[in-house]
């Protein structure tokens, strides 16, 4: 068996969902769960179907984000798993809606940072085992850096 680090190449300023899923349904599920959380939200996703023909299903509101949610899934080549990269949303407005679709078994990380998945594969076939997402603790948080945190919730709107 051998495991991989696959880079996650995304656009600037996006953020990437990257679970697994077990149904070719997956797609318009998905799809449907994040245009009814975010109207007008931009975004591309894409699935690896593990059986039958094998094939990336893809769809999106966004040719590039959708382009690159295929183009990670391809460097990914795992079955069961998409990638969603989100445009003009974070993954905070959708990640919910996201994890209760029916067919969705796990998700791996839904980030803005540099992430890689890590990818074991034998003669059978290909599985995530994890994800590097971002980078390590440099510290821990003190009394001005939780006033900081507190205060970008704020002026992100996500607190009064």
């Amino acid at each position: 068996m051998e495991i991989n680090a696959v880079e996650v190449k995304k656009p600037a300023d996006t953020n990437v969902i990257v679970g697994q899923a077990h149904f070719i349904k997956t797609v318009e599920d998905l799809y449907e769960a994040i245009v009814q959380a975010v109207p007008g939200v931009k975004f591309g996703l894409a699935f690896c179907e593990a059986s039958g023909p094998c094939l990336i299903r893809h769809t999106g509101t966004d040719h590039e984000l959708e382009d690159a949610a295929v183009s990670a899934a391809q460097e990914i080549g795992a079955g069961h798993v998409f990638v969603v990269i989100l445009g003009n949303a974070f993954p905070i407005n959708v990640l919910n809606q996201i994890k209760s679709v029916s067919e969705v078994c796990t998700v791996f990380c839904a980030t803005a940072n540099a992430v890689k998945v890590l990818v074991a594969g034998d003669e059978s076939g290909r599985g995530v085992v994890g994800v590097i997402d971002g980078a390590p603790p440099k510290g821990v948080e003190g009394s001005a850096e939780q006033a900081e945190r507190r205060e970008m919730l704020r002026r992100f709107g996500y607190k009064q």
